[in-house]
């Protein structure tokens, strides 16, 4: 059952947190161990009833028995927090996400590639300038056009940013569409489309394996450093 997932991490998450070990783990002066209370039912049908779609189930189990975020992969989870009576997930690039239209089927495909090769071979190259103000302002155009397909808000329809890794990467838990359930790397700002995580066998990885596959190498982390090697 999902909920047997659950059992004992938010215990395991709190232990990492007590060892100086625990500091060496990559993103965690991010999150410092520290995970908000779970949501309540009451609070997850009000989230969900605002959102007008019910979240992947082993999500918001998670949510109810775990944390409405903080610790967890990269620089933590982002939270999920009732601000002025709406509710609003909180972090670096969180409101890429358009919560209007979580209950639309996340896109199977990205930007058409003919136009991303057309928008490549027009990117203006330093060299072809001879002041540098001119090629300013013309790679700033350009990026703008590039930004406005790649960034496209139908591109994350379906789908809300859980993390970031640092240097404007980050990583999308998909809510509707046949992709519902599995978490989605997002490495736009090095100019690639997103892409979904996948495991050794080469299975799209759900929020419960990404949340308990990163639990179990911090805690191998943390050990080998509690150990000196």
């Amino acid at each position: 059952m999902v909920e047997q997932r659950w059992a004992g991490v938010r215990e395991r998450v709190a232990a990492l947190g007590a060892l100086p070990a625990g500091s060496e783990v990559f993103g965690s002066h991010g999150h410092h161990w520290v995970l908000e209370e779970p949501l309540t039912e009451d609070e997850l049908t009000e989230l969900e009833t605002q959102l007008g779609v019910s979240l992947p189930a082993e999500y918001r189990t998670f949510l109810t028995q775990v944390g409405g975020g903080g610790a967890g992969p990269a620089y933590g989870l982002f939270p999920v927090r009732r601000v002025q009576g709406r509710w609003r997930w909180e972090g670096d690039g969180a409101d890429l996400a358009d919560l209007s239209t979580l209950a639309q089927p996340f896109p199977e495909k990205g930007p058409d590639l003919e136009l991303l090769d057309a928008l490549t071979a027009e990117r203006p190259e330093e060299e072809d300038f001879d002041e540098i103000e001119d090629f300013d302002d013309a790679i700033e155009a350009w990026d703008e056009r590039w930004e406005a397909v790649m960034f496209a808000p139908a591109r994350t329809a379906g789908a809300i940013v859980i993390c970031h890794l640092g240097c404007a990467l980050r990583e999308w838990l998909i809510i509707s569409g046949p992709h519902r359930g599995t978490v989605w790397s997002d490495p736009r700002a090095d100019d690639a489309d997103l892409e979904p995580l996948l495991d050794t066998e080469g299975k799209p990885v759900t929020f419960a394996r990404w949340y308990t596959d990163w639990l179990a190498k911090a805690e191998h982390t943390a050990r080998q450093q509690a150990a000196g090697t």
